[in-house]
């Protein structure tokens, strides 16, 4: 069932494609496998140039999803288990992600957890002396002698 298929211009016509494509697949059929290529790349062309890419910074990648999912900035409160100022803080890169946050809005989102565990600046006088947010997570090695 080849149809004339063109070049995704609107979110709209992202959405019949990807309905269509999903269609297609579940049917299973050998004479759809050519829409299906088509549409396959049409909507990775639409993917690659409108949806957030992995290798964004985490904090982008939540403010990307959130918009993508109509969610407010109080809506992470409920999705987190954490109080306003603590979204808020997380939002502005004055308090890096923790590994129970990354666990659970990979979950949430269905991403995988690694496009959030990404190293990012902070920008927070407390934890100026962490260059990065990664480095909150991780153990640091001491030369000896060295006092903490």
């Amino acid at each position: 069932m080849i149809q004339q298929y063109k070049i995704i211009k609107t979110e709209k016509q992202y959405y019949q494609y990807c309905n269509i494509l999903e269609q297609l697949v579940l049917s299973n059929k050998k004479k759809d496998i050519d829409d299906i290529e088509l549409l396959t790349l049409l909507i990775e062309k639409w993917d690659a140039e409108n949806l957030p890419q992995i290798d964004t910074d985490p904090i982008q990648l939540i403010k990307a999803l959130m918009q993508e999912n109509k969610l407010k900035a109080t809506d992470l409160t409920t999705i987190l288990e954490v109080n306003k100022s603590t979204v808020s803080r997380i939002l502005n890169y004055q308090k890096g992600l923790s590994k129970k946050s990354i666990r659970i809005l990979s979950t949430h989102f269905c991403i995988s957890q690694e496009a959030l565990n990404k190293p990012y600046r902070l920008k927070n006088e407390i934890n100026k002396k962490f260059k990065n947010a990664s480095l909150m997570n991780t153990v640091k090695k001491m030369e000896e002698g060295q006092v903490v």
